[in-house]
């Protein structure tokens, strides 16, 4: 099988730290091409992992079989909307738009278009953390707590990005922690939110049958390592796991490669696809400031 020609949205520094190497580690995937704002940004990417520097977006839409997505949830989702219908499978980031409107909008295109998709919530695709989950959903749960700590948007921080700073921690660490707490203990049926975004805010979620769990969630708290995972309690004891991160699980890249390029050549989204991060971005709707 041919390797699928792939196309990146974007060369932040997240794109260059994960999607780059990822796309560019294992033989499903080639980068074909890289679009960015800013063209030499792009060519960076292109210099370092290979592929051409698109000169569009429409230009890149053209040159590939399917697109990965690495840009501000905002840009992300007028762009996905032209590329469904171009009729190209994506790769997309989470959250889906800055907004639940704009994710709805989204993905109201993509049903419209009929492409398949596939959402990076990078914690499922970690062979580790699959394998607590099924642990965790053939036991019964009493209680659990998620946790996303880090300084990612202090000052001079890699990840310190307006829309990263202008939103606080809910949208960038609550899809992870959200989805692994429903994915270990059930579905979420309510969850409130208090606190700060800015600084630290508190989700407290019930879950179908009753079960509590709690997350606390801080972009810019000094700590000197990323505090991040789930602890899921049950009648038969604890369960833990640890998000993928600098020193998280190798092997996720490489699944997410391998499961895009099924998704890209069979025609058929991924489990985690775009209804699974609009569910997500509901609840974190619901989960956010009443002003």
């Amino acid at each position: 099988m041919s390797a699928v020609r792939v196309g990146l949205v974007g060369a932040g520094p997240w794109a260059k730290i994960f999607h780059a190497p990822m796309i560019t580690g294992g033989p499903e995937t080639e980068l074909t091409a890289t679009w960015a704002r800013r063209p030499e940004a792009a060519q960076e990417i292109a210099d370092e992992f290979g592929g051409t520097v698109a000169s569009s977006f429409e230009d890149l839409l053209d040159s590939v079989d399917a697109l990965v997505f690495a840009v501000p949830p905002f840009i992300q989702a007028d762009l996905a909307a032209q590329a469904a219908a171009a009729g190209k499978p994506m790769l997309l980031e989470k959250p889906l738009g800055v907004d639940l409107a704009q994710a709805e909008k989204l993905v109201q295109a993509i049903d419209e278009a009929g492409v398949p998709t596939q959402v990076m919530f990078t914690n499922r695709y970690s062979p580790k953390i699959r394998d607590f989950l099924d642990k965790a959903r053939a036991q019964t749960p009493i209680g659990a707590v998620g946790y996303y700590i880090n300084q990612a948007a202090l000052p001079g921080g890699t990840f310190a990005t307006p829309w990263r700073l202008e939103k606080g921690n809910l949208l960038d660490l609550g899809p992870h922690v959200l989805d692994t707490l429903d994915a270990a203990v059930g579905p979420i049926v309510e969850v409130r939110g208090e606190g700060d975004l800015k600084r630290w805010y508190i989700l407290t979620a019930t879950h179908e049958g009753g079960v509590i769990s709690q997350a606390q969630l801080s972009l810019t708290s000094p700590v000197v390592e990323d505090v991040a995972g789930v602890k899921v309690y049950t009648e038969q004891g604890e369960l833990s796991c640890e998000f993928v991160g600098k020193d998280g699980d190798p092997e996720a890249p490489n699944v997410i490669r391998r499961e895009f390029a099924e998704v890209v050549t069979s025609g058929k989204s991924h489990e985690v696809d775009v209804h699974r991060a609009l569910y997500i971005q509901r609840l974190l709707e619901q989960a956010a400031p009443k002003n």
